[in-house]
């Protein structure tokens, strides 16, 4: 995707469409729940920021995180 897109709030369905652009925003939604999942560290290090299982609201710096382990959309 885009190498502009900046870490800011977003809501778990809008990050999920940029990193799956050609699916529907619930499947979008469960992949990137799915690839979170994947990876302890990367629960271990939102969870330490605040995040909490079925968020819909992602903060800055856990959208941050989760460039960071996932890479850019």
């Amino acid at each position: 995707m885009n190498e502009t897109v900046k870490p800011r709030v977003f809501s778990t369905s809008e990050l999920a469409g940029l990193y799956f652009p050609n699916s529907t925003k619930k499947s979008a939604s469960n992949q990137l729940r799915r690839w979170i999942a994947k990876s302890d560290l990367l629960q271990q290090q939102l969870q330490s920021v605040g995040y909490k299982k079925g968020q819909k609201i992602l903060t800055p710096k856990q959208v941050e995180l989760i460039f960071a382990f996932l890479g850019m959309p």
